[in-house]
């Protein structure tokens, strides 16, 4: 199944339009969950007059936020990419909405998409406040070369956050193997290997700790809790994830 593409010419306008998920009340998890895909899915097949009213509907049905707790079920009845995200902001399902050489674009509510790199977030858009770009020096990214088959790793990278117009931030990472595990992701088990990552920028003076859940065949993240700038975290969860070779 290829990945969904947008047209970039229409980039703004679904993210103008991309406001949703929040809910009033647990009672309503499983209609979060389907509107959170209506969403995606009104996103990916443009603006119609369905679309905005379904968009509509969601600001009038979500007063507040709350855990989603998605099912397999649900998960396998749409045709789309997914990933969980956990923000300050709540608690959302992504959709897959474009694929860029190695970097895969995922919108969900207010407007926020992430886009990831090999598991990573390299961009964000529609935050309070925004990684506008990361950069790995040279050919040196882990991530890209496979973390399945490494100890430790570090690496040096140029990062941009805004506001602030806070450019060109060197941080340097380290990473540190840690014990073969396993993880539940919508009742199926997971064999892993987690990592963890040190990230450290004597310019900004900012340090931060991230940890990486990695398949031991191929560095495939399946599930990760990042501080891309700081102050700002999401973790993640591949549901229904976007991959060339299953195991």
């Amino acid at each position: 199944m290829d990945a969904p593409r947008l047209p970039h010419r229409r980039l703004g306008e679904w993210e103008a339009q991309a406001r949703a998920t929040r809910v009033s009340s647990p009672a309503r998890h499983d209609v979060a969950f389907a509107l959170t895909l209506a969403v995606g899915m009104a996103l990916l097949g443009g603006c119609t007059e369905t679309s905005r009213g379904t968009i509509d509907a969601m600001r009038l049905a979500w007063k507040s936020s709350t855990q989603l707790k998605p099912t397999a079920e649900q998960v396998a009845a749409e045709p789309y990419y997914q990933l969980r995200a956990t923000l300050a902001q709540g608690d959302a399902v992504l959709i897959l909405g474009n694929v860029m050489g190695t970097r895969e674009y995922w919108y969900g509510k207010d407007g926020v998409v992430l886009v990831l790199q090999h598991g990573r977030v390299v961009q964000t858009i529609g935050l309070p406040q925004n990684l506008d770009g990361s950069r790995v020096a040279g050919n040196a990214d882990p991530f890209a070369q496979g973390l399945q088959a490494r100890d430790d790793a570090s690496y040096e990278r140029m990062d941009d956050w805004s506001p602030g117009y806070r450019y060109n931030v060197p941080v340097h990472a380290e990473l540190k193997r840690g014990d073969e595990t396993s993880i539940d992701i919508l009742g199926v088990s997971r064999p892993v290997v987690q990592f963890t990552e040190k990230v450290s920028s004597r310019k900004a003076g900012y340090h931060a700790s991230n940890r990486y859940w990695v398949d031991p065949t191929d560095g495939f993240v399946w599930m990760s809790e990042q501080e891309f700038m700081p102050g700002v975290t999401v973790k993640l969860v591949e549901l229904r994830p976007y991959r060339k070779a299953m195991p």
